[in-house]
């Protein structure tokens, strides 16, 4: 039975994976369903923050925040030399 507010969510997962999470289980002495709420708790963490990262250096692109090709392409064959280039601004 569902605790109230919460949700049954119903995933067929490889057995490899599947066996995986049955083992951290056991290792941390948690149920699967711990595992698995805090597995996905992290990945929607990740997700949202990629988001976020990419809204805003879609806001740099748009209000012409770049950094030529080239010019980083330079800097960073420089890298290898005696007399590696500033980091280009």
């Amino acid at each position: 039975m569902a605790q109230a507010g919460t949700r049954v969510l119903t995933a067929h997962i490889p057995l490899p994976l599947a066996e995986k999470v049955d083992l951290m289980a056991e290792r941390l002495e948690r149920s699967r369903g711990w595992i698995m709420k805090q597995a996905l708790s992290a990945w929607l963490d990740q997700e949202e923050e990629r988001e976020r990262l990419t809204r805003e250096a879609l806001g740099d692109v748009d209000a012409g925040r770049v950094i030529d090709h080239q010019a980083v392409q330079a800097w960073a064959d420089s890298l290898s030399t005696d007399e590696p280039l500033p980091v280009p601004r």
